[in-house]
């Protein structure tokens, strides 16, 4: 969990933005390809400071999320806790990966969550007809890039460690 860091500000309000970009209302074309930004910052500070943010720090934004869209408590709690989990256990090997790669690697765990969700869904009796559920994971996946030299920019400027 975070504690008292130099740069722990940086971190939270990076985790309040995605929260905000998760929240805002699109129109319903644009909201299907909604990228999961929550999760992509969750990975992308798992990857980086994985002492720091980890799978405590994934099940209380999911349960923000939670309360904040009104699903089940505990579903996206989950699905964050498992992506930390996963990015924790395997940050040294992607890391590494050149940022196309390391796409391939968060296309992964972005697509676990979504199945997650979907389950979820379908356990509690909203099943998913077709596969637009996936959808989010093509809009995450073209942003991870951005998202990935955004955050690592602002990691290298503070002199987040």
């Amino acid at each position: 969990m975070l504690s008292r860091h130099p740069g722990n500000w940086i971190i939270i309000w990076s985790f309040v933005i995605a929260f905000l970009l998760t929240i805002i209302p699109l129109p319903e074309g644009v909201d299907y390809f909604r990228p999961d930004w929550l999760c992509l910052v969750l990975v992308y500070w798992c990857m980086a400071l994985p002492q720091r943010v980890g799978i405590g720090i994934g099940w209380l934004a999911g349960l923000c999320l939670d309360a904040a869209r009104g699903t089940v408590l505990g579903q996206h709690a989950l699905g964050l806790a498992i992506v930390a989990f996963l990015t924790r256990k395997t940050h040294r090997r992607i890391r590494v990966f050149p940022l196309w790669q390391q796409s391939l690697g968060i296309l992964f765990f972005l697509l676990v969550n979504q199945v997650l969700m979907s389950w979820i869904n379908g356990m509690l009796g909203y099943p998913s007809q077709d596969f637009w559920y996936l959808a989010p994971v093509l809009g995450s996946i073209l942003l991870w890039p951005g998202v990935f030299i955004i955050l690592r920019d602002l990691r290298r400027h503070f002199r987040i460690a």
